[in-house]
């Protein structure tokens, strides 16, 4: 079973020099992933579960030295190359994903706890994709503390396959390259927009208010509508939707600078908790054209990317509490803990949560086995 995996890090430039090599990378790899998923968060964690699990481990890996010192991993993770590293974490992905995935949201997140004071290094952002039907993290790409996260998007955008897609961005995304790219690769967009577009955020903005105040006079909109009550929350959603095609080429300076722009958005969001009621309004750009309900849907479920992947991986790997902070570990750790996220989500006889399943499958080893199975079917050699 865990060969399988391991074969997805064979092709890994091991950074260590070839004399000082006692344990080979596979190996180290191996155990980490393992512990991971089993619930270990620290360098001593990991080199205590492989103590504890030796004798199984010894069963797929060449122990012949025994297991790895705390220090090894923590020597071994600083130094692999995360860009590298992040490309196998797609190419594994990839076989775990179906060709279904209509929906792929782009955002960031911090490493709160990554930062080194004395290194004067701050902390690392990984710019995540998720695909949000299937719950799986697609790719993720570091961004350190002298670039942004503007300038990693198109280079995560290149390992996707986009193609019949919906891309969806925060603010930080929107940008005419960006919009160009998704178009160029076969998907559609639809970018928020905010005061770092301040002109077409403005002219979007009183577009609408001009458009209500004349009780859309003249004007084809879509409109859609829905109320949800989750956790003691009464959220209310209207969405408007206008197709440039039917306002006779008034939006054409603006659909020269963006590819493929062919509606304009707008979405109030009324939230209603115990007595306390706020209203926020946003603006979108989009590729897409008619069906706002499909739109809407699309906005609400952006936030995937922040409920269903970042918030499990602060509450269940613990992730803004580690302080793993040396050089590339901090990137790298992130990327195994979204591997581990993975193989647990794909694991479906346990119908707990990330957090149990993890714990369960370092107390069931037989479990370990059936989250790894996930990828023993794949001859996955041939696809990296």
């Amino acid at each position: 079973m865990l060969p399988a995996i391991l074969a997805y890090f064979e092709e890994l430039p091991d950074p260590r020099h070839h004399r000082t090599r006692l344990h080979s990378l596979t190996n180290i790899l191996g155990i980490a992933l393992c512990a991971v998923l089993c619930g270990a968060d620290t360098w001593v964690e990991i080199q205590e579960y492989g103590k504890a699990k030796q004798d199984g481990l010894a069963q797929w890996l060449d122990l012949a030295y025994g297991i790895p010192s705390h220090d090894t991993f923590a020597r071994v993770f600083a130094r692999l190359k995360p860009e590298t590293f992040a490309r196998c974490l797609y190419a594994l992905t990839q076989q775990l994903a179906t060709k279904m995935e209509k929906h792929i949201g782009i955002d960031g997140k911090y490493l709160r706890h990554s930062f080194d004071t004395a290194a004067d290094q701050g902390p690392i952002v990984m710019l995540n994709a998720w695909a949000n039907h299937q719950r799986l993290v697609l790719a993720s790409l570091p961004v350190d503390e002298k670039s942004n996260e503007i300038k990693k998007v198109p280079e995560l955008l290149a390992m996707l396959d986009i193609t019949g897609c919906i891309v969806t961005l925060d603010a930080m995304g929107c940008q005419t390259a960006i919009a160009a790219q998704i178009i160029a690769q076969g998907g559609d967009y639809l970018l928020a927009l905010k005061g770092n577009q301040a002109s077409i955020h403005t002219d979007v903005r009183l577009f609408f208010e001009r458009a209500i105040e004349t009780r859309w006079e003249g004007l084809a909109f879509g409109f859609a509508e829905e109320t949800t009550m989750e956790h003691g929350r009464l959220d209310h959603r209207r969405c408007y939707q206008v197709n440039l095609s039917t306002l006779e080429g008034t939006w054409a300076d603006e659909q020269a600078k963006w590819q493929g722009l062919a509606s304009l958005v707008r979405l109030e969001s009324e939230r209603v908790v115990g007595e306390k009621r706020t209203v926020e309004v946003r603006y979108y750009l989009s590729s897409l054209s008619g069906n706002v309900g499909k739109v809407m849907g699309t906005i609400r479920h952006h936030w995937g990317v922040e409920n269903r992947l970042h918030w499990v991986l602060d509450v269940a790997f613990h992730e803004d509490d580690c302080r793993i902070r040396k050089d590339h570990s901090p990137a790298n750790v992130a990327l195994l803990r979204q591997v581990a996220l993975n193989l647990l989500r794909q694991e479906k006889t346990c119908k707990n949560g990330i957090a149990v399943k993890r714990s369960k499958a370092g107390w069931d080893e037989a479990y370990l086995f059936k989250v790894l199975d996930s990828c023993e079917r794949l001859d996955s050699r041939s696809q990296i």
